[in-house]
């Protein structure tokens, strides 16, 4: 979907000139001639930028943005002017402009500022979502979980740098999240950084931002994740996967807040809290010589330890009910009843695929289960073969009663033992100790025949 901006001037040769510019780079254009136009069209056809002329008869610049503002606070507005002064710029950032571009424009100026409001729009709505529903991302009553809050509670209202442990699967990002969300940061973006999924010769590039004609492509002037993430929290996720000639320039900026961008030579300071995450054991990477054993200690000054599925298994139920719920919202497919049983059988298994793979677990059931309920017997074949491969055959774990799992378990061992001996009633019958007749009893009563 194309995103839509609104070029706010009275000067047609502008809106002209910027109108062919910015539907040549992809973008859908609106056009206003005057401020009272400008409003109607930001009611009627909400744009996800505006570019904005200060001085125009009727209803000035400033006052639209301040009218804009009150309509959509989150709306990026890059205000544009040739009668710019350092008063009006300075004005005009208080009043929530974006950026303050000087006529005669430089194209290039614009369509870098265009670019980097409109991300910073998105990651100012992605963290307007998370604050608000930031009371329930991160489930579990189990001491575990309770300990992990604690630790996140006392670490969030710190500037402090955190590093984050934990197996794939667990949660480390909700926690990265929630850390930011609970600080004095949370006004401004946390931008999220996977330095295992960036290649190796890009990953400067994305951090830092670049320099037009730095390397081949790099086309304009770009900012990084660190411009973005200026007076708010910077995540990178996975950083045991980061090269040790980016480490170096990690530990620069967490000791001096001071990079450089690639093909630049002019420091950029920036306002930055680090929290970082990792599922690798950073103390065997430091003796095999692929992490800096100083840029270590600078990440984790707050260590933080986010536990498996399976050291808090008090918290499954609690885990399956929201992602059951969640899941049949997000598919209409309506909520479905899940069967107790279903609990005990999933606490069987060990999870190595952690919360990621009990949600996913849960989206398949409720997606191929057909009715409203959820059972024993529409569990995968596949998964029911890997809870017996872990725990041998233990269909007691879907008995409700004791009686039940009595049976189960008695119908388990007399199978076993039958087949350990040929289905040789007598044989069998002396070694667990029953007369002949009563083994066959129990056989009838449990339902056991050699076709079992």
């Amino acid at each position: 979907m194309k995103q839509k901006i609104l070029i706010v001037d009275d000067e047609i040769s502008i809106l002209q000139s910027l109108n062919g510019i910015l539907e040549d780079e992809g973008y859908e254009v609106i056009q206003a001639c005057c401020g009272d136009e400008a409003l109607e069209r930001t009611k009627k056809e909400p744009p996800d930028l505006v570019l904005l002329d200060i001085w125009m008869p009727g209803t000035d610049g400033l006052s639209v943005l301040d009218e804009v503002k009150k309509l959509s606070p989150l709306l990026p507005v890059i205000i544009i002017s040739g009668h710019g002064t350092i008063e009006t710029a300075v004005k005009a950032t208080r009043m929530g402009a974006f950026d303050f571009i000087e006529k005669p424009l430089s194209i290039e100026r614009v369509l870098v500022s265009i670019q980097n409001a409109i991300e910073f729009s998105r990651l100012e709505e992605e963290n307007r979502l998370l604050r608000k529903k930031s009371d329930r991302t991160m489930i579990g009553e189990s001491p575990a979980v309770r300990a992990l809050w604690e630790q996140i509670r006392r670490a969030a209202p710190t500037n402090a740098t955190v590093l984050i442990t934990g197996e794939n699967g667990t949660g480390k990002e909700v926690a990265a999240k929630m850390i930011h969300v609970l600080s004095r940061r949370n006004t401004r973006p946390i931008v999220e950084v996977n330095c295992a999924a960036i290649p190796e010769e890009l990953i400067e590039s994305e951090l830092f931002g670049h320099e037009k004609g730095s390397f081949t492509g790099a086309h304009e002037r770009r900012k990084g994740k660190f411009d973005l993430a200026n007076g708010g929290t910077l995540f990178l996720d996975e950083i045991g996967d980061m090269s040790n000639r980016t480490q170096a320039k990690i530990l620069r900026i967490i000791q001096e807040q001071v990079f450089e961008r690639v093909g630049g030579s002019r420091p950029v300071e920036v306002d930055v809290r680090i929290v970082a995450a990792t599922n690798k054991d950073l103390q065997k990477e430091i003796e095999a010589g692929r992490f800096r054993q100083d840029l270590y200690y600078r990440l984790n000054v707050i260590p933080i330890f986010v536990p498996p599925l399976r050291d808090r298994m008090e918290d499954l139920e609690l885990l399956v009910d929201h992602f059951s719920a969640e899941i049949a919202s997000e598919s209409a497919l309506g909520k479905k009843r899940i069967d107790p049983r279903i609990y005990r059988i999933l606490q069987a298994y060990s999870w190595p695929g952690n919360i990621r793979e009990l949600r996913n677990f849960i989206e398949r059931l409720i997606i191929m289960t057909p009715g409203n309920r959820i059972g024993p017997d529409d569990l995968p074949a596949d998964f029911r073969n890997i809870i017996r491969e872990e725990n041998g055959d233990r269909t007691w774990l879907q008995c409700e009663t004791l009686e039940e799992a009595r049976s189960c378990f008695e119908r388990d061992f007399l199978l076993r033992r039958l087949e350990e001996n040929g289905w040789n009633i007598s044989v069998t019958a002396a070694k667990v100790g029953l007369e002949r007749t009563h083994l066959h009893r129990k056989m009838k009563v449990l339902g056991i025949k050699k076709d079992n």
